[in-house]
C-alpha cells in the first residue's frame, strides 16, 4: 500500500513537471527530481526511464550524483527569481517590511541554487 502512494505521488510530480515544461513560470527540475525519488521506493522500471530521459534524465542524474545544477539552470533560476519578484513588487505593493522579508527569502534561495556545484 505505502509503495502505490509513492508511485502515486510520483505520477502527481511528473504531471506537475510537464506542466512546469509548458507554464513559463512553473518549475519542472525540482518536480521530476521528487518524481524519481517516488519512484525510487516505488518502480525501479519508471525511475530508470525518468533518469534515462533525452532532456531531463542528465539534470536529474547530475542532482542525484553530486547535487550539481548547470550553468543555464542557475540563470533561469535566478533570472525567474528576479522576475518573480519585480512582478510581486509591482503587482502587490506590498509595505517595505513584506517586500524586505520576500527579498531576503528568494535571495537565500538564489544563494542555495548558486552555491551548488555546477554540472
Amino acid at each position: 500500500m505505502i509503495r502505490l502512494g509513492w508511485l502515486i505521488l510520483g505520477c502527481l510530480f511528473v504531471a506537475l513537471g510537464v506542466i512546469g515544461a509548458i507554464l513559463p513560470l512553473m518549475p519542472t527540475t525540482i518536480f521530476l527530481i521528487l518524481a524519481a525519488g517516488c519512484f525510487a521506493r516505488s518502480s525501479p522500471r519508471l525511475e530508470a526511464w525518468l533518469l534515462d530521459h533525452p532532456r531531463f534524465g542528465p539534470t536529474l542524474r547530475a542532482w542525484r550524483q553530486d547535487g550539481a545544477i548547470g550553468r543555464r539552470g542557475k540563470a533561469m533560476a535566478c533570472g525567474g527569481m528576479t522576475l518573480g519578484y519585480g512582478l510581486f513588487l509591482l503587482g502587490a505593493r506590498p509595505h517595505w517590511p513584506l517586500a524586505l522579508l520576500v527579498a531576503a527569502v528568494m535571495a537565500g534561495c538564489a544563494v542555495f541554487v548558486l552555491t551548488r556545484p555546477t554540472a
